[in-house]
């Protein structure tokens, strides 16, 4: 009789290990530093959120949902596109909801990627982007913003345009280095994109925090150009923008042909969301528009942590949106950006997360980023143990 084995598996993501943020926030917990590494809230979100999920488990809403997602939460996003960027979408058939943004991007890309298709990521990139694209068979086409700035070279992006490009995905406010895209940008995209046929993944997850609106900052949905907007699957998420990023919900909009491919996908990966946080955040929205809060909220933690940085030898990049923060590090360290963040993670006691780590070639220009999505309290402890530097 053999003996006992497991077959040896052909991996469909050889290159792919344990995440950085994985890594870093383990260290973090290891050496008990501050965690202004991986990108969620420290606080609670509002009392009257759980509230309503909760009045809604009360009330039975407990079973399966439709597969598309609670019609009342759809109408709600609709209202909500409608309202800040002029385009209104039909519930029914234009609005999905989602197990979170990361799954949205992957069922988008499985509904509309064929095995060789070319997909255009702008590094440095959120770090699902490609594992999703090659899981689809796809090509990741890698064009860099350009250094320091972190500005997309529409010259570089027309260029990696070839006949086998089926998508290009696009973040903005931006993750990791918190540039915000323009009304001109968007329109040079739109430009671009006009000829062809290629498709346009608009990753939105931190559209309500653009900060300095005072002086016209604002998010330039794709929603708002009809050129893109035409050929756009549009992708944002509750989690983000209510503090609640363990509950994964997010939603998709698109035009009706292109979300009915997206819900052949979805309807077989997740099937379904969450039912009572549907409904609660249904609710939630109905009563008010509570994302209006979010940029001073945030523009609020970001002005007390740059103003902490700024006593330190970092040098501050600009914060446009998102709730991050990079550094330049050369004036602190010669460390590279890897090695940087375990060397202050652990002797300084504060974790970040090294650029590097968002580029497909690993591409070191010694900057890190840090999170301010935290408490005020943490905010100053990690500024606290930063002042030594």
């Amino acid at each position: 009789m053999s003996a006992a084995r497991t077959p040896v598996l052909s991996s469909r993501l050889p290159r792919v290990g344990t995440t950085i943020f994985s890594v870093m926030s383990a260290l973090a917990a290891e050496k008990n530093a501050v965690n202004l590494g991986q990108g969620f809230p420290d606080f609670d979100c509002d009392p009257q959120l759980v509230n309503a999920v909760t009045d809604a488990m009360q009330r039975g809403q407990n079973q399966y949902p439709p597969m598309t997602g609670v019609p009342a939460l759809r109408e709600a996003v609709a209202t909500k596109i409608a309202a800040l960027y002029g385009r209104r979408y039909d519930a029914g058939s234009e609005i999905t909801i989602t197990a979170g943004a990361t799954q949205a991007i992957l069922t988008i890309i499985l509904a509309i990627v064929h095995p060789g298709d070319e997909v255009i990521v702008l590094d440095p990139c959120y770090d699902s982007y490609v594992p999703n694209i090659e899981l689809a068979g796809g090509v990741a086409v890698r064009v860099p913003l350009t250094p320091g700035t972190f500005r997309p070279d529409f010259d570089k992006i027309a260029a990696a345009l070839s006949p086998r490009t089926r998508a290009i995905i696009v973040n903005s406010p931006h993750n990791p280095s918190a540039t915000v895209w323009s009304r001109a940008d968007m329109l040079r995209l739109q430009e671009i994109l006009a000829p062809t046929e290629v498709l346009l993944i608009s990753d939105e997850v931190y559209e309500h925090m653009v900060f300095d609106t005072a002086q016209g900052q604002t998010h330039q949905s794709a929603a708002r150009f009809a050129g893109l907007a035409a050929r756009a699957f549009i992708v944002s998420s509750f989690g983000k923008t209510y503090h609640v990023t363990g509950w994964k919900v997010g939603y998709v909009a698109a035009p009706a042909a292109l979300m009915a491919e997206f819900r052949k996908v979805h309807q077989f990966n997740v099937f379904t969301v969450n039912t009572p946080m549907q409904h609660g955040l249904a609710a939630y929205m109905a009563d008010d528009a509570p994302y209006q809060g979010l940029p001073a909220f945030y523009q609020r933690k970001r002005d007390l942590f740059r103003a902490g940085l700024a006593q330190t030898r970092f040098k501050l990049l600009p914060s446009e949106g998102s709730y991050f923060q990079c550094v330049d590090i050369s004036q602190v360290s010669d460390l590279n950006e890897a090695d940087f963040c375990q060397w202050l993670t652990s002797e300084i006691g504060v974790a970040a997360i090294p650029l590097s780590a968002f580029y497909g070639d690993g591409f070191d220009q010694r900057v890190v980023r840090f999170c301010f999505a935290k408490k005020d309290e943490t905010l100053q402890a990690a500024l606290t143990r930063l002042s030594r530097l």
